[in-house]
């Protein structure tokens, strides 16, 4: 447990960082003080809509009254795509309401999932990924065609308000990299020349639709097949043949299935 003295000390040291309007970082979080700004400020307002309150009720009903905490991170995110794409102090505050918790607790959610974005984004949030397949895919060169041809840097929004560019961790699309995300949706496969072929769209707000899976090989890929076609599994794997009325009389026994499943 800390001292008085050292409590002291680590109140004395937020304040003084807030002071110089410096972000705080605690466990990989983003921004971890709310700082007051002209769009976000304790003056700020933030209600659902009537439709998204209906959304709001269905999101609750999927759990018990005494654990209505439970649909924070739904709230957080309903809330976050009615505010274009980021959340306001009011806004948390808002579900914290419904939630019937303490603000504290959903500011430490929103802080702490980078899926939430507690400053404005612009129409399109662009995050690329930078972990090793796609760096060794080419992603740093994904970073710099969108960086040059759009005057931005990484964390920045162009001065329209179209577009933020951030890069991100692993996004789990390993195997079509490079890739980025740009709202709901990924984007894989990309090359210098469509990416650039993606941010013109993007402009004329023309983005091609991904379809039902949320993601579109930028490359013309439509399947899991590389670029030499089928290169593996030229035969259909044969399966083992199971007894159906092996457990008929209701009696297992382990060491039998262990046997069975070659343990």
């Amino acid at each position: 447990m800390l001292s008085n003295k050292s409590t002291q000390f680590a109140k004395l040291a937020v304040n003084r960082l807030l002071k110089q309007n410096q972000s705080v970082r605690f466990f990989g979080a983003a921004k971890s003080f709310h700082l007051e700004s002209p769009e976000n400020n304790e003056t700020t307002f933030f209600d659902f809509t009537d439709e998204n309150y209906e959304r709001a009720n269905r999101v609750l009903q999927k759990y018990p009254d005494n654990y209505r905490q439970a649909a924070m991170i739904p709230l957080l995110d309903l809330a976050q795509r009615q505010n274009g794409g980021w959340l306001p102090l009011a806004a948390m505050d808002k579900v914290a309401q419904i939630c019937h918790v303490a603000p504290v607790r959903v500011y430490e959610v929103a802080s702490f999932y980078t899926m939430f974005n507690r400053t404005p984004v612009g129409k399109y949030f662009m995050q690329v990924c930078g972990t090793t397949p796609c760096m060794i895919c080419g992603s740093e060169e994904i970073m710099q065609t969108i960086q040059g041809h759009l005057g931005i840097k990484n964390g920045g929004t162009t001065k329209d308000g179209l577009f933020t560019l951030l890069e991100v961790e692993c996004l789990g699309a390993c195997a079509n990299a490079p890739m980025v995300q740009i709202n709901d949706d990924y984007y894989e496969c990309l090359s210098k020349e469509t990416m650039i072929e993606l941010l013109e769209l993007m402009k004329q707000d023309k983005l091609p639709p991904v379809g039902k899976w949320g993601s579109l090989p930028m490359n013309g890929q439509v399947s899991c097949e590389g670029p030499l076609g089928k290169s593996s599994l030229f035969t259909i794997p044969t399966t083992l043949t199971v007894d159906p009325d092996r457990f008929k009389d209701g009696e297992v026994n382990p060491a039998d299935v262990k046997k069975h499943m070659a343990y």
